[in-house]
């Protein structure tokens, strides 16, 4: 009797699955359906759903499911997840993470172990209790831990007995010298745990609708597998699932070297390959500000995306990313653009997600708000509650961590509808949110629309060019690389002697533009829409094999 593998990849706009055939790898059937970001379980089940109906094969037949999903990766580049108190221990020379605080403490040891200072627990008491109420998790990092732990596990405790929240000691998950990326990693495990916890919740229930009982496990960032319980407890681990996907799906398409391109709605994912095999990073992974002790394929990743958020300020100029909306042409229920789309706090709407998943009791001025008036603009709902603009943004941050709203905005997707290259959605909504933004920075709308197309092939040239550049010679050129074009004295093209290989659905509208500025060409593979997706069901074919 044939046995079959499914494999699930989880990004920041769909959620996409496959089906294939357990001996030979044969791909059976594929679906794509929406991320339910505010009840994960939902999308979930919907591609569950769609891929086996009418597949012929029973739930029983299905001898392993596996996971990968971006949804970590878009949440470190798009600066969520949860709100990280950081303690750093025994180091002087200060550095920046992107979380709430960090707090440099005295104590530490030497090379050999021996307490170098005593644990000043006076000033770590202090800044627990001034961070009690702004913070969702902790990590602890102290000199030379991986040596002698003691003043890591000290701080724990303490920590614990002043704010019952998690606490993420570096020791349990590096053991390498660099203390600001082992404090970076301490830190990604704390930010990703509650997201790992809420994405595997949803893939069990769904599970559990469709029957399924089989084995699950989750793609690590290094293409290994990792149990649910270790996916959770290490959720940082899982930062680069998606790209680790990317990385193998485009190593089966090739022999020689190439680069891997994921255009996702979030984000853009960029792994090497070499002689037919993916390059890991050995010294972990970096991702955004993130450089990170975390073992994983040697990718980049960038917040530019088919969802990315287009704005257009005051002065006229055009921004894309790194924050993800919904586009307007995908968006329901939303008031037609030109009421209420604008520059600054009027640049995107602020929605209610499904009523039915809403806690009944729950007081909130923002939520009362929209649930009488429906969407509405930051301004609008700042305006109405009292709510200057500082506050209500972290207000309305908080209210998207709980998943309790949804952000809607013009995006490069919307772009591509009004210029007839895709009809997913409503391209009437995509019509009117270009022709308001198209009027604030002086000119029509299909020029605007353009535009934001050659602006989204321009972000992912520059991150591909950045990525090289940080590869072969450890140094990044961001600033200089995306300002170069409009230099006064230097003027700097650059080409590329390796192909592209697309992945993801977005990757054939905006691909085809930047080989073509690169001088290099770009091939998509058969099922490269849900490429992820049949990269992880193979990795957990493998590791199924290896476990025999």
């Amino acid at each position: 009797m044939k046995k079959y593998i499914i494999g699930i990849d989880t990004g920041g706009t769909y959620t996409d699955a496959v089906l294939i055939e357990a001996d030979s790898g044969a791909v059976m059937a594929t679906a794509k359906e929406p991320t339910t970001h505010y009840h994960l379980a939902t999308g979930t089940g919907h591609v569950l759903a769609s891929l086996l109906q009418g597949s012929g094969v029973a739930s029983s037949d299905i001898e392993q499911l596996a996971v990968s999903t971006t949804l970590a990766t878009n949440a470190v580049v798009e600066g969520k997840g949860a709100r990280v108190g950081l303690f750093v221990i025994g180091y002087v020379k200060h550095f920046k993470l992107p979380v709430v605080a960090v707090a440099f403490i005295k104590g530490g040891h030497t090379i050999q172990g021996v307490e170098e200072e005593p644990l000043d627990l006076e000033n770590l008491v202090d800044t627990v209790r001034g961070l009690t109420g702004e913070v969702d998790a902790y990590a602890v990092c102290s000199a030379m831990s991986m040596e002698n732990p003691t003043h890591e596990l000290v701080a724990e405790k303490a920590i614990g007995m002043l704010d019952p929240k998690p606490v993420f000691c570096s020791h349990r998950i590096s053991q390498q010298a660099g203390m600001r990326e082992r404090a970076a990693t301490a830190a990604l495990h704390a930010k990703l745990m509650p997201l790992m916890q809420d994405y595997i919740g949803g893939v069990q229930v769904a599970m559990i609708k469709q029957g399924l009982s089989c084995p699950v496990t989750i793609i690590g960032g290094n293409g290994q597998t990792v149990s649910i319980d270790q996916a959770v407890e290490r959720a940082g681990v899982t930062v680069a699932s998606g790209p680790a996907c990317t990385a193998h799906f485009g190593a089966l398409q090739t022999n020689g070297d190439a680069l891997v391109i994921d255009v996702g709605g979030t984000t853009t994912d960029i792994a090497m390959i070499e002689k037919g095999r993916p390059v890991v990073a050995p010294d972990g992974c970096q991702i955004g500000e993130w450089q990170t002790h975390v073992e994983a394929i040697d990718m980049f990743t960038g917040g530019i995306g088919g969802d990315s958020h287009v704005l257009v300020d005051e002065q006229g100029a055009l921004h894309i990313g790194p924050t993800r909306v919904v586009p307007l042409s995908m968006a329901a229920n939303l008031p037609p653009a030109s009421e209420w789309l604008g520059t600054g706090t009027s640049s995107r709407c602020i929605g209610l997600v499904v009523e039915e998943d809403m806690p009944e009791d729950l007081e909130d001025p923002v939520i009362a708000f929209l649930r009488q008036h429906g969407p509405a603009t930051p301004a609008a709902i700042g305006d109405a509650i009292g709510l200057s603009s500082v506050p209500l943004e972290k207000h309305l941050e908080g209210l998207a961590r709980e998943q309790l709203i949804f952000e809607t905005g013009f995006t490069p997707t919307d772009a591509l509808h009004v210029l007839g290259l895709i009809s997913l959605g409503n391209s009437e909504a995509a019509k009117d949110g270009a022709a308001v933004l198209a009027r604030i920075k002086g000119g029509d709308l299909e020029q605007f629309c353009q535009e934001v197309i050659r602006r989204t092939e321009k972000q992912i040239e520059d991150l591909i060019i950045d990525y090289i550049i940080h590869r072969y010679w450890g140094k990044s050129l961001t600033s200089f690389i995306t300002s170069r074009d409009s230099h006064p004295v230097l003027g700097v093209e650059f080409s590329l002697k390796t192909p592209l290989i697309g992945i993801g659905a977005a990757s054939r509208y905006f691909l085809p533009g930047v080989a073509k500025r690169l001088g290099t060409t770009v091939t998509f593979p058969e099922h490269c829409e849900v490429g992820n997706a049949i990269g992880a069901a193979l990795l957990g074919k493998s590791a199924s094999a290896l476990t025999v």
